[in-house]
């Protein structure tokens, strides 16, 4: 093998290395968006649940106990 085509064989091989990197790089930013959408689902579960027990303490709060 000379060393044209060494140099042919290195230029392929780091085009190659190139798209592969740009489709990793794709995929990756696509899913940090959908980890940072998740996250944002999941504060705004945490807060609805949040609420909701709030509401289930000052109702269990004004019943009597079981035993009346």
């Amino acid at each position: 093998m000379n060393l044209e085509d060494r140099v042919t064989d290195l230029e392929s091989r780091l085009a190659f290395q190139d798209d592969t990197i740009q489709a990793l790089n794709d995929v990756l930013v696509a899913q940090q968006r959908i980890v940072e959408r998740l996250q944002l689902q999941m504060a705004a579960l945490l807060k609805r649940q949040e609420e909701m027990a709030g509401q289930f303490e000052s109702f269990e709060e004004d019943a009597p106990p079981p035993h009346y």
